[in-house]
């Protein structure tokens, strides 16, 4: 009975490199999937987050549209919530606790509750997707995650807003109105705006462009540069 395998094919053969390699690929995919499952991180509870305390990744706000000085409506709260959630989708994502003091003492949302037509948590989570959806864009809103907890609090039990940012795989840019595009980064247990020469270092560094990306947008480049050339130059 003849042999199938080719009496050339040696131990480094192209096939046999070709076929180590797949292995070792899947064994790495299949390892990398079991440890993601095991190692997945628990999430903390909204009590949790109030004994933490500000960080890097969590941030109290006391209203999202109210401000508790004038008793008023102010846009100025509103665009505070915006750059909190920009800082964050910027960084390696965080969460955000509406209705806390910056003590973590729960104060509740009827603040905010009483601007809306209808006072109730579907609708301030309609009004917040709305607000997030206008100042940074669909998709960077979409990586947000609303929901709401009741916790304890000194006039009983109080609602709070939770929002979970992840890490954005893109820059998002606050858009205010009536002002450029500002790229905000959370720092610390602080939320601070980048300048411009700042905001293109941190872009570069956080998302570089692959080396396909790159060329391609070298290859624009060019072609419209060419294009912009006069006749005989």
């Amino acid at each position: 009975m003849k042999s199938r395998i080719r009496p050339d094919a040696g131990v480094f053969s192209l096939v046999t490199i070709l076929i180590c390699l797949a292995f070792s690929v899947a064994a790495i995919a299949g390892y990398g999937a079991v440890a993601a499952y095991v190692q997945r991180p628990v999430r903390a509870s909204v009590p949790e987050l109030l004994a933490q305390g500000e960080s890097d990744r969590l941030e109290f706000k006391s209203t999202a549209r109210v401000n508790l000085r004038t008793g008023a409506k102010d846009e100025r709260m509103e665009q505070i919530i915006a750059k909190a959630v920009c800082g964050f989708l910027n960084a390696d994502g965080g969460a955000l606790l509406i209705g806390v003091d910056d003590n973590g003492t729960a104060l509740g949302l009827d603040p905010d509750f009483a601007t809306l037509k209808s006072p109730d948590a579907d609708r301030f989570e309609l009004w917040l997707r709305d607000l997030l959806s206008t100042t940074m864009g669909a998709n960077a809103a979409n990586l947000v995650t609303v929901d709401f907890a009741t916790v304890p609090g000194d006039d009983g039990e109080l609602l709070v807003c939770r929002l979970d940012c992840g890490a954005s795989p893109r820059p998002v840019y606050l858009r205010a109105k009536g002002t450029a595009p500002e790229l905000y980064v959370r720092s610390g247990n602080s939320t601070r705006q980048l300048r411009v020469d700042d905001a293109a270092d941190y872009v570069m560094h956080r998302w570089p462009l692959s080396l396909g990306s790159n060329l391609a947008a070298q290859v624009k480049a060019a072609v419209r540069f060419s294009g912009e050339l006069p006749p005989g130059r």
